[in-house]
């Protein structure tokens, strides 16, 4: 293998790449790397991965449906953990008694 042309041809399917972190799906190889599967990664590594057969760009559609994915994944995260919380009010023992002699006298 010529390493001079390998990273040449990562170099420029880097330039080629127009965002940050693109959306790549996943070819199926011979070690038993399964096709479809979406993933973000920086454009160093996207490259690599094309030059290399590991993956294609995902197109537009595909990237946009990826990431709305995982923004539903992260509302619903938050939503557990929110869920999870529990809050905790402190409050000074004199402030608890004139409330219970409060709820007495009333009762």
């Amino acid at each position: 293998m010529d390493l001079i042309l390998y990273y040449n041809k990562i170099r420029e399917q880097q330039q080629e790449i127009g965002e940050d972190f693109p959306v790549v799906i996943s070819n199926q190889t011979g070690d038993g790397g399964k096709a479809g599967h979406p993933t973000e990664v920086p454009r160093a590594v996207a490259a690599r991965m094309i030059v290399q057969g590991l993956a294609r760009l995902a197109t537009q559609s595909e990237a946009e449906a990826f990431r709305a994915v995982q923004v539903a994944a992260v509302r619903e995260a938050q939503e557990l953990a929110r869920a999870g919380r529990v809050q905790l009010s402190v409050m000074p023992t004199a402030d608890l008694e004139r409330l219970r002699s409060a709820a007495k006298s009333k009762g």
